[in-house]
């Protein structure tokens, strides 16, 4: 194998990675709307519009943090307490769920 024919296997594998991150992190933040929206009392098509603005909110920085304020400010507008540790804990299953999920789907 040539320099340049394992440069371009990295750069496939890279890519394929970064796709798969992206896929998990996007299954993850909707993932964790659905369970927001169902906090907040949401259902349907109302449920499934909120956990796509997760998805969104989830395009404004790297990690999770971005979700989180968005979700702490949605639940406090509807006066509905839930901890900073449940948050994350929810939101650490609903990633090992995506993970699973997109493995699975792409199998």
């Amino acid at each position: 194998m040539s320099f340049d024919d394992r440069k371009d296997a990295f750069e496939k594998k890279f890519a394929h990675e970064e796709k798969l991150d992206f896929a998990v992190e996007a299954r993850c933040s909707k993932l964790f709307g659905l369970w927001v929206a169902e906090q907040i009392g949401l259902e349907g098509d109302n449920a499934k519009t909120y956990a796509m603005s997760v998805v969104e909110a989830n395009l404004e920085e790297p990690g999770f943090d971005d979700i989180l304020r968005k979700v702490k400010a949605d639940l406090e507008a509807k006066n509905i307490e839930i901890s900073d540790h449940m948050l994350h804990t929810q939101l650490d299953a609903v990633l090992e769920e995506a993970k699973k999920q997109i493995k699975v789907e792409g199998a």
